[in-house]
């Protein structure tokens, strides 16, 4: 349990200084329910974190059914994610890089902080804890169903909001992805 409790706090604060540190100084989306919560954020003012665990709710009662240690460890990754992304808004006018710079350490920092939770059976968000919950059933690996979700979130994003700068959160879901697939890999991910 005290394992579980340091990789979300851990994985929540990684969380919380790649999206408020790298991605939203610069208008970008982040993939999973994150990257929603951004969106809503970037259209309707909503605030992040709360909006996060709001829209968390249908996937963890559908976890709550499904497994309830992934349901547990989920619903506390996400209150500690989204505390997370609050708490560090003021890192937004810390850091002042170029873009592309911006994109790599900031989808680096997240992927490290999902890739160590999902590692864990721990998920840092809805989509995650769906993603984990489909790897489960269909034996795929997590890393890759959270991309391919993330991918959607992009793509619907650049529809809604028809803001070019957009295709750089494309580089920041394929971080992410690729660290967390690396994280969660055969002989490294128990299920």
């Amino acid at each position: 349990m005290l394992k579980k409790l340091a990789v979300i706090g851990f994985g929540s604060t990684m969380i919380g200084v790649g999206v408020n540190g790298f991605i939203l100084p610069f208008h970008l989306i982040n993939g999973g329910m994150f990257g929603i919560s951004i969106l809503f954020n970037y259209i309707w003012h909503f605030s992040i974190g709360l909006t996060f665990v709001l829209l968390n709710i249908p996937v963890y009662l559908l976890a709550y059914k499904s497994d309830i240690n992934y349901f547990t460890y989920g619903l506390i990754g996400a209150f500690f994610s989204g505390f997370m992304i609050e708490i560090l808004v003021p890192l937004k006018n810390v850091f002042h890089l170029p873009i592309i710079s911006s994109v790599i350490i900031g989808g680096t920092i997240v992927g490290i902080g999902v890739g160590t939770m999902l590692r864990n059976q721990i998920s840092p968000g809805g989509m995650d804890l769906l993603a984990l919950l489909f790897a489960k059933w269909t034996k795929v690996n997590v890393g890759i169903i959270a991309y391919a979700i993330d991918t959607v979130i992009i793509m619907s994003s650049l529809l809604l909001l028809r803001e070019p700068r957009l295709l750089y959160s494309l580089l920041i879901v394929s971080i992410v992805g690729l660290l967390a697939t690396a994280f969660t890999s055969v002989g490294h991910y128990e299920k």
